[in-house]
């Protein structure tokens, strides 16, 4: 009877040795499987899930955009005050919703290059009002002219231009306009071919934004659909800021850091941005971005939202800024094992860069170069709920219940081994007796 118990009491812890290295051996082996398993679907590769999902996306994206409403522009022009602007929006429009073209796959970098068809449609229903709402804005063509035309004797010829158009250094102008393009009475008056038609976006609607070139995941699966280069530049980047939770799935949030902002004595890659002295400080100044050279040697700059992560000198001459990291930061929210973007908002404010100019009357007022914002953006996408649920059930589920088993196995089998080993010790110290 006393040789049945304690083989009883062996058998039984080692049973419980075996459950538990057998959790032991399933996490690593158990992670590797499922990590294979959904490897096959969310390369972007023709014949997988992930590519069919991403050539034409099924999540809506929208872009919200807030007009900058110059409220003093008499007392600018004439007394070159600070500008006063009140934020007017959002006007929202849905973007992105156009299939992908010109898609092409490079199999030694493991990338895949496309095009991005441009279209956007108003979403009224989103939108603080129409796109007819009308708003006091920089005078773009204007705020240009000296820029692209240094010549004096040319700009006393663009200046006669702009007084015969009644032009100044703002107008008013509908959020439709602003955006997406209108005639420009200046530019209009000049006499040799030029484009007239001036607008922050223009043109847009049936144009085609890249050539994008992004990792396929196939020998990385973290990289899937990550941006390695735009134009044939490199991007931008982002940083780990959390781990946070979107609709029951664990993701990790990146971040924009002030540092892709920075001067070049911070950020020495950002020297390229620094085009001239005066206006940057000596190329001390941070928090924007001289993108002139990609906008035919227009004076465009670009920040965050309300100047966050600016050095005080370029917020300087702007009242009515309030910037905040909640609502003008930019970020993505990854799953870590797919490496699917669930969640972005991306967000970048447009200026133009004003400077006096004293062949033309409309700004031989100005005392100092003001970086004037015109407005800012939001571009922004989040997974639907279906489609939250979906990937729940087939990635989320399948790891946490593998999850639950590798720790049920590991955990009654280590308190199985010690009871039973417990119990044996016991008996056999009994004997003994």
């Amino acid at each position: 009877m006393g040789c049945d118990r304690n083989c009883g009491l062996i058998a039984g812890a080692v049973i419980g040795a075996v459950l538990a290295v057998f959790g032991g051996i399933l996490m690593p082996v158990g992670d590797m499987l499922i990590e294979r398993t959904i490897k096959k679907e969310v390369v972007l590769e023709e014949g997988t899930i992930a590519y069919q999902n991403w050539v034409k996306t099924g999540t809506e994206v929208y872009r919200q955009f807030w007009i900058y409403d110059v409220q003093n522009p008499q007392e600018v022009v004439a007394n070159s005050s600070k500008i006063k602007v009140k934020q007017r929006g959002p006007y929202t429009y849905r973007v992105r919703y156009l299939a992908k073209k010109n898609i092409t796959h490079d199999p030694e970098n493991h990338t895949v290059s496309f095009l991005q068809p441009n279209a956007a449609i108003f979403e009224p229903s989103l939108s603080a009002g129409t796109e007819n709402d009308t708003w006091t804005v920089l005078n773009l063509a204007v705020a240009a002219a000296p820029h692209l035309y240094p010549n004096a004797f040319v700009q006393v010829v663009l200046n006669s231009l702009i007084k015969k158009s009644k032009s100044s250094m703002f107008q008013k102008r509908t959020v439709k306009e602003l955006l997406w393009g209108y005639k420009d009475p200046f530019l209009s008056l000049v006499p040799y071919p030029i484009s007239t038609t001036v607008g922050v976006f223009f043109p847009y609607n049936n144009t085609a934004d890249g050539v994008y070139t992004v990792f396929s995941g196939k020998d990385n699966i973290s990289q899937v659909a990550i941006i390695d280069t735009y134009k044939g530049k490199k991007s931008i980047y982002a940083v780990f800021g959390a781990e946070i939770n979107l609709k029951g799935i664990p993701v990790y949030r990146f971040v924009l850091p002030s540092m892709a902002f920075a001067s070049p004595l911070q950020n020495p890659d950002n020297h390229c941005f620094c085009t001239e002295t005066v206006i940057s400080n000596n190329c001390t100044s941070y928090g924007v971005l001289d993108i002139g050279r990609c906008k035919e040697g227009k004076p465009v700059y670009i920040s965050l939202p309300h100047f966050l992560h600016a050095s005080p000198d370029i917020a300087e001459p702007i009242e009515g800024l309030t910037p905040n990291e909640d609502e003008h930061s930019t970020y993505l929210d990854v799953e870590p094992i797919t490496g699917f973007t669930l969640r972005f908002a991306k967000r970048l404010q447009i200026n133009i860069l004003v400077k006096p100019a004293k062949k033309i009357e409309a700004l031989k007022g100005l005392k100092r170069n003001y970086i004037v914002p015109i407005l800012w953006l939001n571009e922004t996408g989040t997974i639907g709920d279906e489609k939250a649920e979906m990937f729940r059930k087939r990635v989320t589920g399948k790891i946490n219940l593998l999850g639950l088993v590798e720790i049920t196995l590991l955990s009654v089998g280590v308190v199985m081994f010690v009871a039973f080993m417990i119990s044996y010790c016991a008996c056999r110290s009994k004997k003994v007796k």
